[in-house]
């Protein structure tokens, strides 16, 4: 009977994981003209949150090459998302910037992630406290099981 719930409880949550994963992949305008995928929206992210971070910098912190992050750019530059200027510290560097779009994109993104805090609010409005630890505790044990997961060898 133990295995059984187990598997249940792991199956309704591989179902919810899925589904927020179809949000997630999901392309979006985000209050602008042009439709923005995952990366997209997570590169705008990332230069808001870091004003005047350069290429280098941005690959570093992502752990993705400066070839993909130059790619994603070039796509936010002809969407007129981000443009590159020069770092008043660093003539030879440029720095990234959002441009009034990229910045309402960002502010559309923030507000999605406001609305999916709310769902999970209203989720457990009716938990303890007790019950609340219970389940971050439990999803940070999982986060942490899955890393220690996609590290190991899997035939």
């Amino acid at each position: 009977m133990k295995f059984k719930s187990r598997t249940k409880i792991s199956y309704t949550f591989l179902r919810i994981v899925s589904k927020f994963i179809g949000i997630d992949k999901k392309n979006r305008n985000y209050g602008t003209d042009h439709p923005l995928y995952l990366a997209e929206i997570h590169m705008i992210k990332s230069i808001k949150e870091n004003e005047g971070i350069h290429v280098t910098g941005l690959a570093d912190m992502l752990g993705v090459t400066k070839g993909a992050v130059s790619q994603i750019i070039k796509k936010l530059e002809r969407k007129g998302m981000v443009v590159k200027d020069t770092d008043p510290r660093n003539l030879s560097r440029l720095v990234l910037k959002l441009t009034l779009k990229g910045k309402t994109a960002y502010m559309y993104h923030e507000k999605m992630h406001q609305e999916i805090d709310e769902f999970f609010n209203i989720a457990l409005k009716n938990a303890t406290e007790k019950n609340k630890k219970f389940l971050k505790d439990l999803l940070n044990s999982l986060d942490e099981e899955i890393d220690a997961f996609e590290k190991r060898e899997h035939p």
